[in-house]
């Protein structure tokens, strides 16, 4: 159990702003990345670039998903992943008490403060979305 979740259910329908995705990419510097970012926004990919080192970054291959992560597409946590890669959680995180990210399949979610989210992760907060 991750230290901080307050609950992992199935949930019909939470606030789609504090629903966030996680996403995995590569970058040609660093490897392997990982952002999480609200549902509903899309991924910066130059923000992600400057935050992790890189100067170009692309999504992992949705084939590589599972080997990289050991979790399916549509089931990717950044909580406990196959290897620790660096975590950048989008700062729109902090404007709210609780967020909702994958908690490791489908339609599976936890719900925690973004705080407790860096915690386990050892994200950093950085402006990742559009």
């Amino acid at each position: 159990m991750v230290p901080g979740v307050e609950h992992i259910a199935c949930v019909n329908s939470p606030p789609l702003e504090r629903i966030y995705k996680t996403l995995v990419a590569k970058g040609d510097r660093q490897g392997v990345v990982v952002a999480v970012i609200p549902g509903h926004r899309s991924l910066s990919f130059k923000a992600l670039a400057l935050a992790s080192g890189d100067k170009k970054i692309t999504l992992a291959p949705v084939k590589d998903i599972q080997a990289l992560t050991g979790y399916i597409r549509g089931g990717c946590s950044p909580v406990g992943m196959k290897k620790a890669y660096p975590v950048f959680i989008d700062s729109s995180a902090l404007t709210h008490d609780r967020v909702f990210v994958n908690a490791g399949q489908r339609g599976l979610l936890a719900c925690l403060s973004p705080q407790n989210l860096q915690e386990a992760t050892g994200g950093v907060f950085v402006e990742l979305s559009e």
